[in-house]
């Protein structure tokens, strides 16, 4: 309901006729909305974990085609309603991050650990591509969240996945630029394996 609605705008009501429930028995488990919402992004972070950890961007053994296998991966979950594939954190913490201090550390902390996954593949490519100047690791991992949920709320704007998806292919060209660049091209066949990888 709050991918759908936004989190001001969802009443504990919504959420009681929507989970066909009392408020008494809202109240038995959650002192506030805000505890609701504690809890509901610690079941997103879950959720979320899990699903990266058993994709299958994760299988290529150059960490540059990881990388890029992690934007396809991203690229195409970009299915059903806006709701649906949306992120919960992101919605949320874009309403919260003023008001609700607990739930701004709680989102932040599930964007910042997802960013963190990315950051031995990104660590990887670097030194294997010889990627000079100044260059974090932690910056590069967090960028393409920011490309990730501006996509999202570009994608909301405009009511359509596309826009998201066409962003997910810029954020590719860039990688794939910023690490295979003049002077650091990779060879055919590498190319022709990360194609494969992605099929």
């Amino acid at each position: 309901m709050v991918r759908t609605k936004g989190y001001n705008a969802t009443r504990i009501e919504d959420v009681c006729a929507e989970a066909g429930l009392t408020k008494g028995s809202f109240f038995h488990h959650f002192k506030s909305k805000q505890d609701l919402a504690l809890a509901a992004v610690a079941h997103w972070d879950a959720l979320s974990t899990g699903q990266f950890a058993a994709a299958p961007y994760h299988d290529p053994e150059d960490p540059l085609d990881r990388l890029l296998a992690y934007v396809d991966f991203r690229k195409s979950i970009l299915t059903g309603e806006l709701p649906d594939f949306t992120c919960f954190a992101g919605t949320i913490v874009q309403e919260a991050y003023v008001t609700h201090p607990e739930i701004l550390t709680a989102c932040e902390r599930n964007i910042s650990g997802h960013a963190g996954t990315l950051e031995a593949d990104f660590r990887e490519a670097i030194r294997k591509y010889d990627v000079r100047g100044d260059c974090s690791i932690e910056s590069l991992a967090l960028h393409t969240q920011c490309v990730i949920q501006g996509a999202f709320i570009l994608a909301k704007a405009k009511g359509s996945a596309a826009v998201a998806a066409e962003s997910l292919d810029h954020l590719r060209r860039y990688l794939e630029l910023l690490f295979a660049g003049p002077g650091k091209r990779r060879s055919p066949h590498a190319r022709g394996a990360a194609a494969t990888s992605r099929s």
